[in-house]
């Protein structure tokens, strides 16, 4: 069962969880999610919409581009340690994230991206614009601390790979139960 949500009611929520770490949840080849600690809700031409930021080496990134859709789930309570750990440190390159951190999909009402029944805040999203970072742009000490240029885009806390910006339109906003 899902329970229709106004996702400015959770905004708090959303925003507590989110330096924590939510899930960043594509559909693209497999269902795949990654933690993320990056983004923000807000409103963007007239709509409400949740920015999210992926790594260019990312498998996540793939998964957007080819289908231009995500959800992002967000816990009730306190992260769950292997969900952060399976989904923040494995590449679902080489793994069945869902599998190995014994997720319980939920299929979406809107696009074709399910949700997370353990992290059951569930905000459904088309992608309308993205756009890769440009480096120079950022304060040195930023780019020093989150691009360091001598470690390799496998890290997956601080790398040289720059993000790409996708802003999503929430299209539809529940909590799993």
């Amino acid at each position: 069962m899902k329970e229709n949500i106004n996702v400015n009611n959770y905004a708090e929520k959303i925003g507590e969880a989110l330096p924590r770490g939510i899930l960043l949840n594509t559909n693209g080849d497999k269902f795949n999610a990654m933690v993320i600690g990056w983004g923000g809700l807000g409103t963007c031409w007239g709509v409400p919409v949740f920015t999210v930021y992926v790594r260019e080496s990312r498998y996540t990134k793939a998964q957007l581009d080819k289908t231009e859709e995500f959800t992002i789930s967000v816990p009730l309570e306190k992260p769950v340690p292997e969900i952060q750990r399976v989904c923040g440190s494995q590449s679902g390159n080489n793994i069945d994230k869902a599998s190995a951190a014994h997720l319980t999909i939920e299929e979406s009402r809107t696009n074709s991206t399910p949700g997370v029944k353990e992290y059951p805040i569930t905000l459904e999203c088309k992608v309308l614009y993205s756009q890769k970072q440009d480096l120079s742009r950022l304060p040195e000490d930023i780019r020093e601390k989150m691009y360091p240029q001598n470690i390799d885009g496998s890290n997956p806390m601080a790398n040289r790979d720059a993000h790409t910006m996708y802003i999503g339109q929430i299209v539809d906003a529940y909590i799993i139960k």
